[in-house]
C-alpha cells in the first residue's frame, strides 16, 4: 500500500471515527479493547498498513460500508460531486407565498442554524432538496423543474439533480 493511499485511508476512517463522535480512546471504549487507541491512531496516520480483513471489520464496528472507507469514492460511489444547489433569497422573497412558504420557512430555518444570513442566496444539500420535494408532495426533479420556473434556482441544478437520480 502506498504512503499516499494509506494517508487517504487513514483520513476516510478519522472522518468516519470523528462523525461518529469518538476520540480514539473511546474507540477503544466502546469496542471493549477490540480496537486498540494506538492501533487505530496508526491506520489514521498512514503509518500503518490495515489489512483488508481488519478494514472490514473495522467498517463493521463503525456501521458503514466497507466502500465509504475506501480512497478515491465518495458517498453513494459519485465521481464528481454534483453542481450545488444554490437557492437565489432575493428571487424567493417575490415568488407568492401560498407557493413558496413552506420553501421560504425551510431555508429561513437552515440560515437560522448556519448563521448565515447574507440574504442573497443559500446553498442547500441533496438531502434538502429531497426533504423539500417530499413537503411539496413532488418527485425532486419535479421540484427542481418548479423552483427554475420561479428563477429560484439556476437551471444548472437540473444536473444535481439527474446526477441524483441516476
Amino acid at each position: 500500500m502506498s504512503s499516499e493511499y494509506a494517508k487517504q485511508l487513514g483520513a476516510k476512517l478519522r472522518a468516519i471515527r470523528t462523525q461518529q463522535g469518538l476520540s480514539l480512546h473511546g474507540v477503544e471504549e466502546k469496542s471493549q479493547g477490540r480496537w486498540k487507541a494506538v492501533v487505530v491512531g496508526s491506520y489514521e496516520r498512514g503509518d500503518r498498513a490495515v489489512t483488508v480483513q481488519r478494514l472490514a471489520e473495522l467498517a463493521d464496528f463503525y456501521g458503514v460500508p466497507v466502500q465509504e472507507l475506501l480512497p478515491g469514492t465518495t458517498p453513494g460511489g459519485a465521481a464528481e460531486p454534483p453542481p450545488k444547489l444554490v437557492l437565489d433569497l432575493e428571487r424567493l422573497a417575490h415568488v407568492p407565498v401560498d407557493k413558496a412558504g413552506p420553501l421560504q420557512r425551510y431555508a429561513a430555518t437552515i440560515q437560522s442554524q448556519r448563521g448565515d444570513y447574507n440574504g442573497k442566496v443559500l446553498s442547500i444539500r441533496q438531502d434538502d432538496l429531497r426533504t423539500l420535494a417530499v413537503i411539496y408532495d413532488q418527485s425532486p426533479s419535479v421540484l427542481t423543474e418548479q423552483l427554475i420556473s420561479w428563477g429560484v434556482l439556476d437551471a444548472d441544478a437540473r444536473r444535481a439533480v439527474s446526477h441524483e437520480e441516476v
